[in-house]
């Protein structure tokens, strides 16, 4: 019953802005450290952000600082990725982790994983 949705992929053109979500349900949400986590065509698995069970501390991947910003909302079991100045680069299928306890950037340890959703970047 434990289930990660994310929305909010779409086509946007170079230096748009794009904002994703994800919702979680069937665990104790504010237990978990939340993740993105991206997969290029032809590529592995790329860790992208992460924030802390309050929010409190956020982390990024530097391709990602200054331009992303990730949130959440305990009160509505939803983490957030705010994209900004989107490149080319940065298109991919974009996935929502959880991960009880602490910071990890090994998605092997990534205890739910969404199905994803795809950001395109291109003009």
């Amino acid at each position: 019953e434990v289930k990660l949705v994310e929305s909010g992929g779409g086509l946007v053109q170079p230096g748009g802005s794009l904002t994703l979500s994800c919702l979680a349900s069937g665990f104790t949400f504010d237990d978990y450290t939340m993740n993105w986590v991206r997969q290029a065509p032809g590529k592995g698995l790329e860790w992208v952000s992460a924030i802390s069970w309050n929010g409190g501390t956020t982390y990024y991947a530097e391709p990602m600082k200054g331009r992303f910003t990730i949130s959440r909302d305990n009160a509505k079991n939803t983490v957030s990725l705010q994209m900004s100045s989107l490149k080319p680069e940065d298109t991919a299928n974009y996935y929502c982790a959880a991960r009880a306890g602490w910071l990890s950037q090994k998605e092997s340890e990534y205890d739910y994983w969404g199905q994803g959703t795809q950001v395109t970047v291109s003009s």
